[in-house]
């Protein structure tokens, strides 16, 4: 699965299907990627998270999804590796560390905390971002992650998930390979 670089660091974009080609930032030395396949509660994959360390030591995520509803979306890394349907609840709360949630929070934000995907009409995207406090050693404990995205816009504020309301995709990271 190829990665694609981002213009600023922290910046989050949506890349068109012509740029999926683009050159790859090299993983930090001997880090495999977590790789999730984020379905719906029916069990319809909707594609797949990539987390991988870079040489910078901060995590690159890469979501490339499609058959999401259009709109604005919450999207973080949650502490517990499972995915169980009706409303993956299973997933537990955000990888916290010992963090606040939200980017407005003095103590935070989540090493999990994601930026709000933004999901066009067609409902397929390729969006990264750049997480700094987000380790391999975090989300590959004894209990795993998942990754969630959430009904509603994430408000970067609100305790403990940002008001982001109900789940409505998930996937389990597994190191690739």
């Amino acid at each position: 699965m190829p990665f694609r670089t981002a213009a600023a660091l922290g910046l989050m974009m949506a890349f068109p299907a012509a740029a999926q080609d683009a050159a790859s930032p090299p993983p930090a030395e001997g880090a495999a990627p977590l790789i999730a396949e984020l379905k719906t509660a029916e069990g319809e994959s909707l594609g797949t998270a990539t987390a991988v360390a870079t040489p910078s030591g901060m995590m690159l995520v890469t979501l490339e999804l499609e058959g999401l509803p259009p709109g604005i979306h919450g999207a973080h890394i949650h502490e517990t590796g499972e995915c169980s349907p009706p409303d993956f609840e299973s997933a537990g709360g955000h990888l916290a560390g010992d963090k606040e949630h939200g980017v407005m929070s003095a103590n935070g934000p989540h090493p999990g905390d994601l930026p709000n995907i933004h999901v066009p009409d067609s409902g397929a995207l390729t969006v990264e971002h750049f997480a700094a406090d987000l380790t391999t050693e975090l989300m590959m404990d004894d209990n795993g992650a998942a990754i969630i995205i959430h009904e509603q816009p994430d408000d970067y504020v609100g305790q403990p998930s940002g008001h982001a309301g109900g789940r409505v995709a998930c996937g389990t990271f597994a190191q690739a390979g």
